[in-house]
């Protein structure tokens, strides 16, 4: 009998719910495995997809959000063994998952409510999400690090576009087939590989870009987003990889409010 030969996995980018090449047409290797080396046209690409799925993801209930988190928690778990990460990190991430999944539908009541004033009006603020979010995540842990600035970004409403770790590339790029089986809407999530330098620029000038979530240690590329961040007035927050479950979910309210804005209304009553 023939002896088969195993098919070959293919990486690709995950932008607008689909598995696409990079335009370029470019490749790196790891673990003696190419994957797609993206470039400032994927960048577009990628936010574009972003900002066509912000409005609906916005749109749905924080309820349904949690939902569809819930069910990604359950796929990443279902193919736990075949992630390329240790199992006690994706377990981790499993749990950093239902964490922000429970998070959803209590954001309003902690950051809104009424305001006193001394006026005859009625004031009262609702948090909204900030829109398209860019996330640089750190090299290691690779899926862990990534999850942990990918969940409250989503649980607070946001769509996002994240460069994948660039030493550990292929663990960010399994996470796209955990999202392709899940409910999260295409464009809700886009996963980027390649150089970090030079995705995180070209990302932080877009000026369709919302937010940006850093954790990728790299001090000059982290002052290099601040001073693009500053010309198109985006919202930037810097961090440290999250390592572990409680690094990731200690400072959950802390990592909402940074893409979430508060919209406050008055309305007169009385005379």
């Amino acid at each position: 009998m023939t002896r088969r030969l195993a098919v070959r996995k293919t990486y690709k980018l995950w932008v607008g719910g689909a598995f696409v090449r990079s335009e370029s047409g470019r490749y790196d290797e790891a673990d003696g495995v190419n994957f797609p080396r993206a470039s400032r046209k994927d960048v577009r690409d990628a936010v574009a997809a972003a900002r066509g799925a912000a409005a609906p993801w916005a749109a749905r209930t924080p309820y349904n959000r949690g939902q569809i988190l819930y069910r990604a928690a359950e796929a990443l778990e279902s193919r736990a063994d075949s992630m390329r990460a240790p199992r006690d990190e994706v377990d981790a991430c499993v749990d950093v998952l239902l964490h922000y999944a429970g998070w959803t539908d209590k954001l309003q009541p902690v950051l809104g409510g009424v305001n006193p004033v001394a006026a005859p009006f009625l004031s009262f603020s609702l948090p909204e999400p900030t829109g398209v979010v860019g996330v640089v995540a750190p090299d290691a842990p690779a899926l862990l690090g990534l999850i942990a600035e990918l969940a409250p970004t989503l649980a607070a409403g946001n769509v996002a576009v994240a460069i994948v770790s660039e030493s550990e590339p292929l663990v960010g790029l399994d996470l796209a087939e955990v999202l392709g089986v899940s409910d999260v809407p295409g464009g809700v999530v886009n996963l980027l590989s390649g150089r970090r330098a030079e995705l995180a620029t070209a990302l932080g000038a877009h000026r369709d870009l919302n937010a940006i979530v850093d954790a990728g240690a790299d001090a000059e590329l982290s002052a290099e987003l601040d001073r693009l961040a500053a010309e198109t007035i985006k919202r930037v927050r810097h961090g440290d990889a999250a390592t572990s479950y409680d690094a990731a979910v200690g400072d959950a309210l802390e990592r909402m409010e940074a893409v979430t804005e508060l919209k406050t209304a008055w309305h007169p009553v009385g005379a």
